[in-house]
């Protein structure tokens, strides 16, 4: 494993936001969602895409709260712009579970 400094994890900014939108995203490699995240005021709407398909049907996805790296150039994957990075965790068999909070938070609240 290879270590980072302090000072290197403070310059990745997480935050907490809620899916709005979602949609299927056929021209992805790997069946993917387009998502619409609101981090709040501060940030708006970002967009991103997410190989969920897995584990979660789109309307389950509306209202979920997740953590997402919001300070990453924009990305673009296919057709699509991706402007945030949502995060999650890989099972053994390769099925993603996103990074959530146990508690509604607003939206934009930062990684403490």
């Amino acid at each position: 494993m290879n270590h980072i400094e302090w000072s290197d994890f403070q310059k990745v900014d997480m935050r907490v936001g809620t899916i709005v939108e979602v949609e299927d995203f056929p021209e992805a490699r790997r069946p993917a969602y387009r998502l619409k995240v609101d981090f709040g005021s501060e940030l708006g709407v970002k967009k991103s895409s997410a190989q969920i398909t897995d584990l979660y049907a789109k309307e389950d996805l509306l209202g979920k709260q997740v953590l997402a790296v919001v300070n990453f150039p924009a990305k673009q994957i296919g057709p699509f712009m991706s402007e945030c990075l949502v995060t999650g965790l890989h099972r053994p068999d390769g099925a993603v579970v996103l990074a959530s909070v146990d508690m509604a938070l607003p939206n934009g609240s930062k990684l403490a």
